[in-house]
């Protein structure tokens, strides 16, 4: 069940009626009746793996508890590292031992010893990476004694299986999201109304940018061997606003909804192709999980205290990790690694937090500055974005080097479809709404928003009843 569904569009408003006109007398039967909708979500993938999700729920739950109480440090270690190891075990069964167990075999091979690995059979559960992660924040933060353990385990459960936020994110943390749902919601229609408009706007990113220029990009990488220079700088370009669209647009659907029923959830998303340099579009792009690695990872590694080798070091960790956990391809990896080399430069020279402030341009010399600082941002994402959808890191660099080798920049014609100019166009019109509203959670709200919102909504209709993308780039993560 897609948030881009019919399914999902009548089951949103049964689950809003039910929460506040039938459920709506205490916080307990709230976060029940949410519990029960989105233990049904996840079922509507595939009700298998359940089990999976009440297990996780419970190992957390019931460790973060045993953590707190534990008399001696022996105990809080051993529960602690009990709760990780499971959670990554299932996290490496499930997502990483068929890539490990191929890639050993490639290697053994390659030493002229000839293996034929064994491989597991198994569906990647929607959501593990996302849940996991929730669950090992909560568990990290009892041990250090940031928070206390959750005794309810109701709310806990819907801190975990929360269906917004359940298969792609954000990957929330217990300190924001507990405290509310611990106390009972009243509605708020203001809060509602806000919610609807982000809802809208996601729903226009994923059906009318995401969908519309995956049409493209997937034709483009699909056949990349035919394609001229201008059809390969293209097909990135489309990617590029592919997987924004596509993911910040779930984001922006999963925090509307969250305020249809009185919940924040953390901002993923703030403008992210509006940075000046690699170091800031990371503060803005995936913002729940490079904040998780940075808290998680790279400040107890030392963060940017000690050494520069000691820095290079934790940076190139982070971000390896960050690829890796996208998905079990050497692609990944590569795309991290690329990140890590982008991130460099600014860390040897101490500039990684010298754009913090929201980017303004003007009529002046610094503002041509700094739109080529935008630019160049933008044209190295792009380029590291060939590596995160190539098959292979081998057809990624021949993707980038026909760029600069064939020098044929005449218009393609596809098989079924011609690149079209109203496409561009589309894309710069989205370009110049976000960059007018990137101070503002969502362009759509304020002035002359009824029209805003009609004109979307047909956008939606007009391109969605004919679109063949569904599913959404991150539930594959």
């Amino acid at each position: 069940m897609f948030f881009n569904s019919l399914s999902f569009a009548l089951f949103l408003p049964i689950v809003f009626v039910l929460y506040w006109f039938v459920f709506n007398k205490t916080k307990s039967t709230q976060n029940a009746l949410l519990i029960v909708a989105s233990y049904y979500f996840y079922s509507c993938w595939d009700w298998r793996f359940l089990f999976l999700l009440v297990f996780s729920t419970f190992l957390d739950y019931y460790t973060g508890i045993r953590i707190e109480k534990a008399k001696t440090e022996t105990a809080r270690k051993f529960w602690f590292w009990l709760s990780i190891s499971v959670n990554l075990g299932f996290l490496g069964i499930f997502k990483y031992y068929n890539f490990f167990a191929a890639s050993f075999s490639e290697l053994l091979n390659g030493f002229g010893l000839q293996t034929s690995p064994l491989l597991l059979n198994v569906v990647l559960p929607v959501g593990i990476s996302f849940y996991t992660f929730h669950g090992l924040s909560y568990v990290i933060d009892i041990y250090l004694k940031r928070i206390k353990a959750e005794y309810n385990f109701v709310d806990y459960s819907l801190f975990v299986s929360y269906f917004p936020l359940l298969v792609a994110g954000p990957i929330e943390r217990a300190t924001h999201l507990l405290p509310q749902v611990k106390v009972k919601r009243t509605f708020d229609f203001e809060k509602a109304k806000e919610g609807v408009y982000q809802i809208i706007w996601g729903l226009f990113k994923k059906v009318v940018i995401a969908d519309t220029c995956a049409t493209y990009a997937n034709a483009i990488f699909d056949h990349y061997q035919s394609m001229n220079s201008l059809s390969l700088i293209l097909g990135a370009f489309y990617f590029a606003f592919q997987i924004y669209g596509d993911f910040s647009g779930y984001s922006d659907m999963a925090l509307g909804m969250s305020k249809l029923f009185g919940l924040d959830l953390l901002r993923n998303f703030n403008y992210p192709y509006f940075s000046r340099d690699i170091a800031e579009f990371w503060r803005r792009w995936h913002i729940s999980l490079s904040s998780w690695f940075r808290d998680y990872v790279y400040i107890p590694l030392g963060g940017s205290r000690g050494s520069k080798l000691k820095q290079v070091r934790n940076v190139f960790v982070i971000f390896l990790l960050s690829g890796f956990w996208h998905g079990a391809n050497w692609t990944f990896i590569a795309w991290g690694f690329i990140n890590a080399l982008y991130f460099l430069p600014l860390l040897l020279r101490d500039t990684n937090r010298s754009n913090i402030e929201t980017v303004a341009l003007g009529w002046d010399f610094s503002s041509l500055k700094v739109f080529f600082s935008i630019l160049s941002t933008f044209v190295l994402t792009c380029l590291a974005w060939v590596f995160f959808r190539a098959k292979s890191i081998g057809d990624a660099f021949d993707y980038i080097s026909r760029i600069f080798t064939d020098q044929n920049f005449k218009i393609q014609y596809l098989e079924n479809e011609r690149y079209s100019y109203e496409i561009l166009l589309l894309i710069f019109i989205f370009i110049l709404v976000e960059w007018n509203a990137r101070t503002k959670i969502e362009p759509i709200s304020g002035s002359y928003s009824w029209l805003k919102v009609t004109l979307c909504i047909a956008a939606i209709v007009a391109l969605g009843t004919y679109s063949d993308y569904k599913e959404f780039i991150y539930f594959q993560f």
